[in-house]
C-alpha cells in the first residue's frame, strides 16, 4: 500500500463519521442539514458494504458491550417473570429453562456477528445472497416488525418505571414519550457514538439491581412453594425464551461490519455470545426470582399490580428513599440502550427493503421509526403481558426459520467461505439468487408450524399435546425443505 493510502487511512480513522458518509456523498447532493449533522459525528452511511480501508478497530470488547448493554435492562427482567407469571413454573425450573435454552440460541446470533468483519455487510444485505435483491424484502419486513415490537415493549417499561417514581405527576404516556426520545438521540448519531454508550450505558443499571437485591434481598429466601413443572410449560416457555434471543439474529453483522477482516473469529464469537448470555441469563433469572415472591411481600405486591414492572421495582427500590428513586430512573434509562441500537438496525432495514431511498441519511428513518413506536407503545402499554408473550411467541417462529435458511446457506452450499460472495452483486438483481427456495423454504414449513404453536389465541392440534414446539418445527422444517429447493435453483441457474 502507498504512503499516499497510508496517509488517507490515517486521516479516515481520525474523522470515522466522515469516512462513513462517503457513498452518501456519491449518491446525494447534501442540503446545509445533513452537513451540519456530519460535522457533528452524525453517521450517514446507509446499507453499501464498507471498504477495506474504512474498517478499523478491535472488535473484541466493543461487541461484548454492546449485546451486553443492550440486554442488561428491565425488559430482560420482565421476560424472566413470564416463567412463574405466565407458565406456572417453580423458581428452579424457570431458572433451569431460562439456562439452558439460552446457552444454545445465544449462539446463533453470536455468530453471525462473526460474518460482519469478513463481508463488510450488513446483516439484510448478507441475506440477499440466499433470498435475493426482491426476496429480501419478507425477511426485512418480519425484521422491522421484530425490532420495532421489541422497541415497543422497551418502551412501555421504560415509561412504566419512569412514571412510578413521579407520585402520578407522571402518566406512562409521558414516560414512554420521554423514553423514545433519549433513545432517537443516541441511535441518530449512529455507530461510533452507539459504541460509545453502549460501553456505560451498563454500569449504573449493574449498580442499581445490587443495591436492589442488597434492599430486597431478605424477601427472596422465602419462595412460594414450587408447582409441578409439566413439560408443556416448559416448551412453550422454552419457546418465549427463544422469540427474546435469537431475533437478534437478523442485526447481528450491522454492529461489527466496521471492523477488520483479519480479526479472530473465534474470539469475536466469544465475546458476542457472552455479551448475549450473560445478561440475558442473570437478568431473566432474577426477574423470576422477584416476581415468585411479589405475592408474600404487601408492598412489591401494590406495585405491581396490573402487570407494572417498573412498580415492582420502585417498591422494591422504595426503602432507601428519594435515592431509591433516582436509581428507578436509572432502570427505566436502561432500555435505551437497546431502543438506540435498534432504531440503528432499522434505518438500515428500510434501505434494503426500499433501495430507492439509499439516498437518503440513515438517521432520517431512526425518526420515523419513533414516531410508529411511540404511539404504538402508548397503545398497548395497558396489556403489557399479553402484548409481551404473543409477541415474543410469533416473533420466534419467523427467527427460527430465517436462521436455518441464513446457515445452511453460509456453511453448506457457500462452504463457510466469504470468497463465495460475490461483493461486487450485492445491488445486482441478476447476480443474486432468485430468493424462490428460500422464500418456499420458510412459507412451506408453517404447514407444520402451526398446529404445533401454542399461543393466548390458538392452540395447534399438535401443541395441545406436546406444548409449544413451533421454534422448533420451523428450523427443522425449513431447514429439510431448502436444501433442495435452493440446488434446485442452483442448477437452474448456474451459479450460486
Amino acid at each position: 500500500m502507498s504512503s499516499k493510502s497510508l496517509e488517507e487511512g490515517s486521516e479516515k480513522r481520525k474523522q470515522v463519521s466522515r469516512a462513513e458518509a462517503k457513498d452518501v456523498d456519491e449518491t446525494q447532493s447534501q442540503n446545509w442539514l445533513t452537513r451540519k449533522l456530519l460535522t457533528l459525528g452524525v453517521e450517514a452511511r446507509g446499507i453499501s458494504p464498507v471498504p477495506l480501508e474504512d474498517r478499523v478497530g478491535r472488535p473484541y470488547s466493543k461487541i461484548f458491550f454492546v449485546w451486553f448493554s443492550m440486554n442488561f435492562n428491565i425488559l430482560s427482567f420482565s421476560a424472566g417473570t413470564l416463567g412463574p407469571v405466565a407458565f406456572g413454573l417453580g423458581l428452579r425450573d424457570t431458572c433451569l429453562t431460562i439456562l439452558f435454552f439460552n446457552l444454545l440460541i445465544c449462539a446463533f446470533p453470536a455468530y453471525f456477528t462473526t460474518w460482519g468483519p469478513k463481508l463488510g455487510m450488513r446483516q439484510m444485505i448478507i441475506t440477499r445472497y440466499s433470498f435475493g435483491y426482491y426476496g429480501v424484502i419478507i425477511p426485512c419486513i418480519m425484521n422491522l416488525i421484530g425490532m420495532i415490537g421489541f422497541s415497543i415493549l422497551n418502551c412501555i417499561l421504560g415509561g412504566q418505571a419512569l412514571a412510578s417514581v413521579s407520585s402520578d405527576n407522571l402518566s406512562w404516556t409521558v414516560g414512554i414519550v420521554v423514553i423514545a426520545v433519549i433513545s432517537l438521540l443516541v441511535s441518530f448519531c449512529g455507530y461510533n457514538v452507539l459504541n460509545w454508550y453502549e460501553r456505560l450505558a451498563w454500569i449504573p443499571v449493574f449498580i442499581t439491581f445490587i443495591i436492589a437485591l442488597g434492599v430486597g434481598g431478605k424477601h427472596l429466601s422465602n419462595p412460594s412453594p414450587p408447582t409441578p413443572a409439566s413439560p408443556q410449560s416448559i416448551l412453550s416457555f422454552a419457546s418465549t425464551l427463544a422469540g427474546f434471543a435469537i431475533t437478534y439474529s437478523g442485526l447481528s453483522s450491522d454492529f461489527t461490519s466496521y471492523f477488520k477482516p483479519n480479526v479472530s473469529s473465534w474470539r469475536l464469537f466469544f465475546s458476542a455470545y457472552l455479551g448475549f448470555l450473560l445478561p440475558i441469563v442473570c437478568i431473566q433469572c432474577l426477574g423470576a426470582a422477584v416476581v415468585v415472591v411479589t405475592g408474600n411481600v404487601p408492598d412489591w405486591e401494590a406495585g405491581y399490580e396490573g402487570g407494572d414492572v417498573g412498580g415492582l421495582l420502585e417498591a422494591m427500590l422504595h426503602p432507601v428513599g428519594n435515592f431509591g428513586k433516582f436509581l428507578t430512573v436509572l432502570l427505566s434509562l436502561s432500555v435505551a440502550a437497546n431502543i438506540a441500537a435498534t432504531f440503528y438496525s432499522i434505518s438500515i432495514n428500510i434501505q434494503v427493503f426500499i433501495p430507492v431511498l439509499i439516498a437518503v441519511p440513515r438517521y432520517v428513518f431512526s425518526i420515523v421509526a419513533t414516531a410508529i413506536v411511540v404511539p404504538l407503545a402508548i397503545v398497548g402499554a395497558h396489556r403489557f403481558y399479553d402484548t409481551l408473550i404473543n409477541f415474543l411467541g410469533i416473533i420466534g417462529y419467523w427467527a427460527s426459520a430465517y436462521v436455518a435458511i441464513i446457515l445452511i446457506e453460509h456453511l453448506y452450499f457457500r462452504k463457510n467461505d466469504p470468497s463465495h460472495y460475490d461483493e461486487k452483486s450485492w445491488n445486482v438483481p441478476a447476480r443474486l439468487p432468485t430468493g424462490i427456495a428460500a422464500i418456499a423454504a420458510g412459507l412451506m414449513s408453517f404447514a407444520v408450524v402451526i398446529p404445533s404453536m401454542e399461543q393466548a389465541w390458538f392452540a395447534g392440534p399438535i401443541a395441545r399435546s406436546t406444548g409449544d414446539i413451533g421454534f422448533e418445527v420451523a428450523f427443522a422444517g425449513t431447514a429439510i425443505l431448502y436444501f433442495p429447493f435452493r440446488w434446485l435453483e442452483i442448477r437452474c441457474r448456474g451459479f450460486i
